[in-house]
């Protein structure tokens, strides 16, 4: 069985869908005004965005994305420092990894 679709509850769709997007190279294939958007990526997988008043996940909650080298994971982390995006820088945990508080509400994690 796969999993083909997440769905994130966050405070602001644009900016979210934007930094998926910029960071990430999610594509958005679908809107409902700033109410909804529906992300893919090249693997298919989607993942929706709908607009909430108020973003309340447990603090462990995380998407994850994947890169297939620590390089890549230094490259992802140097953009978004340098964007003013604040976050500590990666560790060796259970792989080569980082945390980003994404704009919207939620948490990312990016690893090797």
């Amino acid at each position: 069985m796969k999993l083909n679709h997440l769905n994130l509850t966050v405070t602001n769709v644009e900016t979210a869908r934007e930094f998926l997007e910029t960071y990430f190279g999610m594509t958005c294939e679908g809107t409902r005004g700033n109410g909804f958007a529906a992300m893919f990526d090249e693997d298919g997988f989607v993942l929706t965005l709908m607009k909430g008043k108020s973003v309340e996940y447990p603090q462990t909650f995380h998407i994850g994305f994947p890169q297939e080298s620590k390089e890549k994971v230094d490259e992802i982390y140097q953009r978004l420092k340098e964007d003013g995006f604040e976050m500590d820088p990666p560790i060796e945990a259970h792989g080569y990894t980082f945390y980003v508080q994404a704009p919207g509400g939620f948490t990312v994690e990016v690893l090797a």
